[in-house]
């Protein structure tokens, strides 16, 4: 195998790792946003899983012996899974039930995200910066991990729950009209409550793959901003899945290309690092204003 063949072979991989998280987390915030609320909180849940499911597989692992143990990496995704699906629920109370401004909400969410994980490593590991590593990560098929397969997988079927489901039809019904949804007996308190948790379940699984999936520990600020630039990837995307599958891996192959090209006197190692972020501001320069979100989507519904 020659060197080109290498570098468009490891570049590959690389892009397919790169866009699961955002792969999770903009398919969790279209459902969020389907039904009217904005949860722009996705970077911070995103840390709040990576967090967990380190700190649940490694304290399981000091109670048990490092292993193997296949079962416990599956237990720290799932905990992920469910502290994102609170946190996000933390935001929909806010946002639904006391109508306060959601983007400030999701702004607090974020800000808590910096700081109470330095507090958590220091109480368990003593120091701020990052946890111990883990025995017990996510295996890999094929050297992906399993959940690279089940982000693509997702994206089929949320199109399904999307378009070809009751659920999705009233979310849809909710995000663009609440009030002819409330007359026809749609609940839609219930249903933007469903969304911005789902938002935060997968928000929560793209922080356990960043933390026990990509890599076998946690360190403080660890996301780097891939909340947000899933929040792009899902306004260039359209709030459709096949369009975030695409836009996902515009920014996935955008990071790839930015790690294959460290170490490189190509370009400048100030550019490479800002690669992604480039790209980013550059689609959402040129597309944002072409995008419609869904009508009602921000705004606070009263019954």
């Amino acid at each position: 195998m020659n060197l080109e063949t290498a570098f468009w072979i490891a570049l590959f991989f690389s892009t397919l790792r790169q866009t699961t998280p955002l792969l999770f987390a903009a398919l969790g915030g279209m459902f969020s946003e389907r039904g009217g609320v904005v949860n722009i909180a996705l970077e911070g849940i995103i840390l709040f899983g990576a967090l967990t499911a380190v700190v649940v597989v490694e304290r399981f692992e000091a109670a048990l012996g490092p292993g193997p143990h296949p079962w416990l990496p599956w237990l720290g995704v799932l905990s992920a899974m469910a502290v994102g699906g609170l946190v996000a629920a933390v935001h929909a109370v806010v946002s639904i039930k006391y109508r306060a401004d959601q983007i400030i909400s999701a702004t607090a969410i974020n800000l808590l995200a910096l700081g109470a994980p330095s507090l958590v490593l220091t109480y368990f590991y003593g120091n701020a910066t990052n946890s111990n590593e883990v025995a017990n990560r996510l295996p890999l098929f094929l050297g992906l991990s399993p959940l690279v397969y089940l982000a693509f997988l997702l994206v089929p079927l949320t199109w399904w729950v999307l378009f070809k489901t009751p659920f999705g039809l009233r979310l849809r019904a909710v995000g663009e009209h609440p009030e002819a949804a409330d007359t026809l007996g749609v609940k839609v308190y219930r249903l933007r409550y469903t969304g911005v948790i789902l938002s935060g379940v997968l928000a929560g699984l793209a922080g356990a793959y960043l933390s026990i999936g990509f890599l076998n520990q946690f360190v403080r600020g660890m996301s780097a901003g891939l909340g947000f630039i899933a929040l792009a990837a899902m306004i260039f995307g359209k709030w459709h899945p096949l369009g975030i599958l695409f836009s996902t891996l515009l920014f996935g192959f955008a990071n790839a290309l930015a790690i294959q090209l460290q170490g490189t006197d190509i370009l400048p190692a100030v550019l490479v690092q800002a690669f992604p972020y480039v790209v980013t501001v550059l689609v959402l320069a040129g597309f944002i204003g072409r995008s419609r979100p869904p009508a009602a989507v921000g705004k606070p519904y009263e019954k």
